[in-house]
């Protein structure tokens, strides 16, 4: 590698398009199409992206020529590849990493632009495990807030809607003519039809869907603690006590904590007969609260992890994902063959156990799906890796088939076996684990899969806020160990607050869902497909209605979170 770099150096980095290297254009510098593999308009030394201990695989001719390329590639914007970083002086293949805005980091194995190594099943698979994400904990709450015969056709139809506007987001770059938009991602393109607001603009709502996300996980871990924490001290110190929330009898009991909370506070006392050590008892519940104490007990495992320069370390834990959306799987089918289908038809009339198959709160289950269908700011990038390019929106239609196929699943069957009566549908909690007591061996073992899958995701998320925000007002991703411990303290701070305050996930994911869809699903790829057909002279009026209609729905989806 050493002596390849040495060679490279020697070569010209500029090259204008159309001629030999012995003719340099001066109006239209470009590099040569031919050298168009892998190349970014940025590099990452492998210290920071590796390990600190690594040995430097970069010759020092190399860093000094790297050091050139990335401050040239700062007089530009990352769509013009007149200064765009050569091969030489990036890292391997192998020690690059990219960080999904949805909790997801994987490793590139190959190049990125077109000429990628991963077939189309590994393809689909990246994308259904960068989407699959907390929506599936709040599916059932989502469909019970619709009914459930609207809830399986918003399932459909927001997985349809969403899809389209995604295949706009593939297509939004061939659009655009007479300029090389291969290197581009969805940014760069809202940057070209909308100048600096729409590269502003897509960087905030990028950041709701991160800190959203964030702030999900924090209320998430704390829940998934509280309860492994409760589960642990019964279990060690042999309590086994009957809960006072109401709920079902047998091995495979279901509660309805939603409605305890006042029998709790009263009733309280009615546990201590069962437990041999009352003020060690009494103690424990004091200091091992849900909203009170557990969410700052994480800020001294978290915290520190945020403020590692990089978290690639952790990337390495991404297969837990996938591990605990198979566990939710086969836990979920277990329940329901133990529990049987308890299943009602009305469709507006609502009774003591059942809801209707209709309800007007249905716009909470659009907001919530606008998020689990969310993968549009970070599509093009794992399309990029895909061998066959031709293949790219097959790919990506039979990923979002296999997302909607796991929600429909996990969400329909929690709901239809949901026993009622004795228990109402309204008991289903906006994270249906809460549904099953923390004693109950299999949802423990699910709160565990999660909680530290969570933990080992939170640090890619924080890196990846800090690179959008930092790095786009300093220039520098980690311009200082105070910069990144504000930031770090205030994204911890609002996940706390909220943790302690509105612990609703199914509120919270239907919030940001609705706010950052707004922009990167509804109306960001339908406005850049009518501005490129209008510019081409191919725009009609079935066109226009379409995806003007397509935007009127983000609106009022938007809208109607904050009138529900």
């Amino acid at each position: 590698m050493h002596s390849s770099n040495l060679e490279e150096d020697t070569k010209p980095l500029l090259i204008p398009v159309g001629g030999d290297e012995s003719h340099y254009g001066i109006m239209s510098i470009q590099f040569n199409p031919a050298d168009l593999k892998c190349k970014r308009p940025f590099h990452v030394e492998p210290s920071n992206i590796v390990s600190v201990n690594d040995t430097h695989r970069v010759t020092d001719e190399a860093s000094a020529m790297n050091k050139r390329i990335h401050y040239y590639s700062k007089l530009t914007s990352p769509s013009d590849r007149a200064l765009i970083a050569p091969d030489h002086v990036l890292p391997a293949p192998e020690e690059i990493y990219v960080y999904s805005p949805l909790g997801t980091a994987f490793k590139i194995d190959g190049c990125t632009d077109g000429y990628g190594k991963n077939s189309s099943v590994v393809t689909i698979f990246m994308i259904w495990n960068t989407m699959m994400g907390t929506s599936i904990l709040s599916m059932p709450w989502g469909i019970k807030q619709a009914g459930f015969t609207t809830g399986l056709c918003l399932i459909l139809l927001m997985g349809s809607l969403t899809l389209y506007c995604c295949y706009r987001v593939v297509k939004s770059r061939t659009m655009i003519p007479l300029i090389d938009t291969s290197n581009w991602e969805f940014p760069d393109v809202c940057k070209y039809y909308f100048g600096s607001f729409g590269q502003w603009s897509s960087l905030l709502f990028s950041m709701v869907s991160l800190v959203g996300a964030m702030v999900i996980y924090w209320v998430l871990m704390s829940n998934f603690l509280f309860n492994t924490g409760k589960f642990i001290y019964n279990y060690v110190h042999d309590i086994n006590i009957t809960d006072l929330v109401p709920g079902t009898n047998g091995s495979n009991r279901v509660i309805c904590p939603g409605t305890a909370n006042e029998d709790q506070r009263v009733n309280k006392s009615g546990l201590l007969p069962f437990v041999h050590n009352t003020t060690g008892f009494e103690l424990f519940e004091e200091w091992w609260s849900k909203s009170r104490t557990v969410p700052f007990y994480l800020i001294v495992v978290v915290l520190p992890l945020l403020n590692l320069k990089s978290p690639s370390f952790f990337a390495k834990f991404n297969i837990l994902g996938t591990v605990s959306v198979v566990y939710l799987v086969f836990l979920v089918t277990l329940k329901a063959a133990h529990l049987g289908f308890h299943l009602e038809f009305n469709w507006f009339t609502a009774n003591e156990f059942f809801v209707p198959e209709f309800r007007t709160q249905f716009p909470q289950l659009t907001g919530v799906l606008t998020l689990a269908f969310f993968i549009h700011n970070c599509v093009i990038t794992l399309l990029k890796n895909n061998k066959n390019q031709e293949n790219n929106v097959r790919d990506l239609s039979i990923a979002y088939f296999l997302v909607g196929l796991t929600y429909l699943y996990v969400g329909l069957l929690i709901f239809a076996a949901f026993p009622s009566p004795p228990l109402s549908k309204e008991c289903i909690e906006q994270n249906f684990l809460d549904n099953f007591p923390s004693d109950d061996i299999m949802s423990f073992v699910a709160r565990l899969f999660l909680l530290f899958q969570m933990i080992t995701v939170y640090p890619l998320l924080g890196y990846l806020a800090r690179v959008q925000l930092l790095g786009h007002v300093f220039g520098n991703v980690y311009p200082s160990i105070f910069h990144v411990l504000v930031l770090n303290i205030a994204i911890v701070g609002l996940g706390v607050t909220m943790a302690i305050f509105y612990p609703n996930i199914g509120g919270i994911i239907r919030y940001s869902g609705a706010t950052c869809g707004l922009a990167f699903v509804f109306v960001y790829p339908s406005l850049i497909y009518m501005i490129s057909l209008h510019q081409s002279g191919q725009l009609t009026w079935s066109m226009l209605i379409v995806h003007i209609f397509i935007i009127i729905l983000g609106l009022a989806n938007l809208t109607a979170q904050f009138l529900l």
